[in-house]
């Protein structure tokens, strides 16, 4: 039943379960215990070339999967049945890395894009059910309550698992290294017990049911019928090559930040703060940044967000103290969610209505896509040059990408190339 505040609450719970992954794992203790831990022995440079290419690989198996994903969940019947298994592989590899030991960072690569596989393909269903539990009029606030939850459910356990680590005694822990492998187990766990609301309390729509390769073959065969239609809707097509730009710098720097600081000889204790800073300033910013983007236009606010990241990137090449690395942590938390938001509703204004579904699912992919060219351009440039500094202004040219081609997009064009191609469908 559409509305249902029981079934909007236990479906948003689900950004508050999977959070925790994003900010204590990805975001920041896997980061820090690879180069410190799992890839002991290796200079630093190997070390984050080795995580650019996890980060990669793991994207690109998401996208690769993401067409098969994206038609079982139109079809419907698999979709929450599917979002709790990815839910729990997520969950399972999350916390099978309390086992891998010291130097053995290949099966930590494994573990972890295991779980980049679940935490990504768990959202595709978990998209998909917001149209069964909110009407029209609701959607919008029934998906800022689960961006709301993901935030404050992630920074919560965040914030007991940077507790754990800087005062692990006080935990009665050993150590820091335990801390963080504890801290594995508790986001598992974490991950399992608030999806639950989400499988127990959510009805699902009955809708066909479909084999496997059928699911592959029409999820293809989507993806084929949105690059036609790119052909007639220029502007639309333009901004999709953008979006992939500047959202694979974004994701870059949100996942190699902390390799970044290790690599500078910051302190763990000083990374983890910052992403703390990051993770609180991010949720106000996002609703802020939304204001302005209506004052002054939103791609005219995603232009800006676009610059502030390349100037980010620009500072941390200079960056020599971990006061300079605060600052651009609250400067990372003030645009993340701005232009991740702004960049979702300004797309709605430069496709058909009707073929909404296909266009959006085309979007996501392109979104899985991220973060592949990104953290192997910083990887390869770190590798070949030994300095993590040319790695990271290397993003730069993203950004720069994405803003000329954001620049080159036409609204009103791309109104009338809308109206031309619903016309002759």
């Amino acid at each position: 039943m559409q509305d249902s505040k029981k079934e909007i609450i236990s479906w948003a719970l689900y950004d508050w379960a999977n959070s925790a992954f994003a900010t204590t794992v990805m975001a920041a203790f896997f980061p820090i215990f690879f180069s410190q831990y799992w890839a002991y022995g290796a200079d630093s440079a190997e070390s984050t070339f080795y995580l650019g290419l996890a980060n990669s690989l793991a994207s690109i198996l998401v996208a690769a999967m993401a067409p098969v994903i994206g038609a079982i969940a139109d079809r419907g019947s698999y979709r929450k049945k599917l979002l709790v298994f990815f839910a729990f592989l997520g969950a399972i590899m999350t916390g099978a890395l309390w086992f891998v030991s010291m130097g053995s960072w290949p099966v930590a690569v494994i573990f972890y894009v295991g779980a980049n596989i679940g935490f990504a393909s768990a959202n595709s269903f978990y998209d998909s059910l917001l149209t069964t539990v909110a009407s029209h009029k609701k959607v919008d606030s029934v998906s800022s309550l689960g961006y709301a939850l993901g935030y404050i459910g992630g920074g919560l356990l965040f914030l007991l698992n940077v507790l754990m680590y800087l005062m692990p005694s006080a935990f009665g822990i050993p150590d820091g290294p335990t801390a963080i492998r504890i801290s594995f187990v508790m986001v598992a766990i974490w991950w399992i017990l608030f999806s639950l609301p989400i499988a127990l309390f959510v009805k699902e729509e009955k809708g066909e049911k479909v084999r496997l390769m059928d699911a592959v073959r029409d999820g293809f065969t989507q993806i084929r019928f949105t690059l036609k239609s790119l052909k007639h809707l220029r502007n639309t097509a333009i901004f999709l090559v953008a979006y992939w730009c500047y959202i694979d710098g974004v994701d870059t720097i949100i996942r190699m930040a902390t390799d970044y600081g290790t690599a500078l000889g910051f302190p763990s204790e000083s990374l983890i703060v910052a992403l703390l800073i990051t993770q609180f300033v991010a949720f106000p910013s996002a609703i802020a940044y939304n204001i302005l983007g209506k004052k002054i236009g939103i791609k005219m606010a995603i232009l800006i967000a676009i610059g502030a990241y390349a100037l980010i990137a620009i500072i941390g090449f200079f960056m020599t103290n971990v006061s300079q690395f605060y600052i651009l942590a609250c400067a990372i938390g003030l645009f993340q969610g701005g232009i991740q938001a702004l960049s979702r509703s300004y797309y709605t204004r430069l496709i058909p209505k009707e073929n909404a579904s296909e266009f959006y699912g085309f979007f996501n992919m392109l979104g899985k896509f991220a973060a592949i060219i990104g953290p192997m351009l910083v990887g390869i440039v770190t590798l070949i040059t030994g300095e993590q500094r040319y790695g990271i202004i290397s993003l730069v040219l993203l950004f720069l990408a994405g803003f000329i081609l954001l620049r080159k997009v036409d609204e009103n064009m791309a109104k009338k190339e809308i109206k031309a191609f619903s016309e002759r469908a």
